[in-house]
């Protein structure tokens, strides 16, 4: 093999190698990383700060999103309907609580004052594929909110399928009124609701607490 092939396989390979291990980060050093990347950005971001939700978007975009298990997250979220739903009303919902959870979560980012976080020690499902990665939210002069990411093992990079906030799945709290909307109109009736949702941010949210 000529000295220039050989030169250049090798740089494949290492690049082919750095690529592994970046995939096979551990999930508490990528939450970690992810987090203080995203924390340095909202403390010097002027935009962010004086309440510029889009601006707030592009972040989530750029450095959260790619992280999440969208479609896993959609299917947990309707819960047993999704067996109900065809492949292209999954791709619609997907599509549509995706566009759901960035603009609401945006918005709170809005609202980061100096807000610090801390990690605990990450639990391990029994066949080490799934994980929760704990923290918590350190809130200037008020109580720390307990902060767990949920993730799993997805051809060996770690995606995020669920958050829980003080307790509150994300998950669990958007499948009861997923589940309502359902019931009443079926998987069309759940589309159109959250299609309103995304095209009306004042229309009123499927979610938890709302009765059949």
């Amino acid at each position: 093999m000529p000295m220039f092939a050989r030169s250049l396989l090798a740089v494949l390979l290492l690049l082919a190698s750095l690529l592994v291990a970046a995939q096979q980060k551990a999930p508490d050093a990528l939450v970690k990383d992810v987090t203080e990347e995203v924390l340095t950005i909202l403390s010097e971001d002027k935009q962010i700060r004086s309440g510029d939700s889009t601006r707030a978007a592009e972040l989530i975009e750029t450095r959260i999103a790619p992280h999440f298990d969208f479609p896993r997250m959609t299917a947990l979220a309707v819960g047993r309907h999704w067996a109900q739903a065809n492949e292209e009303q999954r791709r619609q919902l997907t599509e549509e609580f995706r566009t759901l959870l960035v603009r609401t979560y945006a918005n709170a980012l809005t609202e980061y004052r100096d807000e610090t976080v801390t990690f605990k020690p990450m639990r391990k499902g029994p066949d080490a594929k799934e994980v929760l990665v704990q923290s918590q939210i350190n809130k200037p002069g008020g109580q720390p909110i307990d902060l767990d990411y949920r993730l799993v093992d997805k051809g060996g990079e770690w995606k995020v399928i669920d958050v829980t906030v003080a307790g509150v799945s994300l998950v669990t709290n958007y499948r009861s009124g997923f589940n309502n909307e359902v019931s009443s109109g079926g998987i069309e009736g759940l589309l159109k609701s959250l299609q309103e949702k995304n095209r009306n941010p004042q229309a009123p949210s499927p979610t938890a607490g709302r009765k059949s």
